[in-house]
């Protein structure tokens, strides 16, 4: 009895093998394609852009970015939800992946059951910045100014429903008494574009789609999410230093595949990711772009997910922000 166990365990074992085998095979051998459910520009297409070289020499196969916008990520990242788990098509997403169970009426993915977290990447601060020639607003004083005397008058750009430049914005309107309309883009590209263009007052996003341009004077930084100045923009405040401790959300990155992936698919893409995060050259990048060094596995991915998602949650009740249909 014992001997006839242990032919069926072997048996099973080397099923189960060649069953995962063509799996492996392809996520070692084929394209990778990471897709970013944002327009370019944005702090998820920048980021997945300076990590797809390095990524690419860590798992010595071709790795591609394409850019998937839509319904405040949703359109991208379901995409990724229902593909084959065979490790061939990933998912590079911002703080929207657990923004928007809340925000949503109807999501159109899990975020427990439909992933599996590959890694937690680099963070974004997030900046207000302005277009002083085309707004007149020259400091979040000049904001908050402005926005009270001329109520529901003044609008701000964000990379979409959900991100979290938007909900850092819904969040300095609701602590400094604010009525100030959301005009929401597929990406932070676009909605620096519209800033810009002068179609908005405000900008609000992520510090990588919008440091060249302060740096060059394009626009003015007036305020930042992080604990300190940033060494290449000494003259943005924090929000902290213009009196409003209380904004500091950033924006977070995850590096998923669809749930089902083999877990040594996983732990192969994991361990390329972090390689490639932890050389100097391409931390230097990511320093010089706008990003805070964050690199760690799936289970601190995952635990991450899990405590985001109750924190938006009860700052989406606390702030009244109405659900989406």
């Amino acid at each position: 009895m014992k001997q006839r166990w242990m032919h069926a365990a072997a048996a099973a074992t080397v099923v189960a093998w060649f069953g995962l085998a063509p799996m492996v095979a392809s996520a070692q051998g084929g394209t990778i394609r990471i897709i970013v459910p944002f327009a370019p520009a944005g702090s998820s297409d920048v980021l997945a852009r300076v990590l797809q070289a390095p990524l690419q020499e860590e798992l010595k196969q071709t790795v591609i970015i394409e850019n998937h916008p839509g319904a405040g990520t949703n359109i991208g990242t379901r995409e990724v939800a229902h593909t084959t788990p065979d490790g061939s098509t990933l998912l590079l997403t911002s703080s929207a992946f657990v923004v928007n169970p809340a925000l949503y009426k109807n999501v159109p993915y899990d975020f427990a059951k439909d992933f599996s977290p590959i890694a937690l990447l680099p963070v974004a601060p997030n900046v207000f910045a302005v277009n002083p020639e085309k707004s007149g607003i020259n400091s979040v004083a000049d904001l908050v100014a402005g926005a009270k005397a001329n109520p529901q008058k003044l609008n701000y750009s964000s990379p979409g429903n959900g991100t979290t430049p938007q909900l850092t914005m819904e969040l300095f309107k609701l602590k400094a008494s604010l009525n100030v309309t959301n005009i929401p883009y597929n990406g932070g590209g676009p909605a620096t574009q519209a800033l810009m263009g002068g179609t908005v007052d405000v900008l609000s996003t992520a510090l990588p789609g919008a440091l060249a341009q302060i740096r060059a004077g394009n626009m003015n930084g007036i305020a930042l999410t992080t604990t300190k100045r940033w060494p290449t923009l000494p003259n943005v405040p924090t929000f902290s230093e213009v009196g409003y401790p209380d904004i500091t959300l950033n924006t977070e990155h995850f590096f998923l595949a669809p749930a089902g992936t083999p877990q040594a698919i996983v732990d192969r893409l994991s361990k390329a990711m972090l390689a490639a995060l932890s050389r100097e050259d391409v931390k230097k990048r990511l320093f010089e772009v706008g990003y805070l060094q964050v690199a760690e596995g799936p289970a601190a991915a995952k635990a991450r997910i899990a405590n985001d998602v109750a924190f938006y949650k009860d700052l989406i009740t606390n702030a009244k922000i109405p659900q989406i249909e």
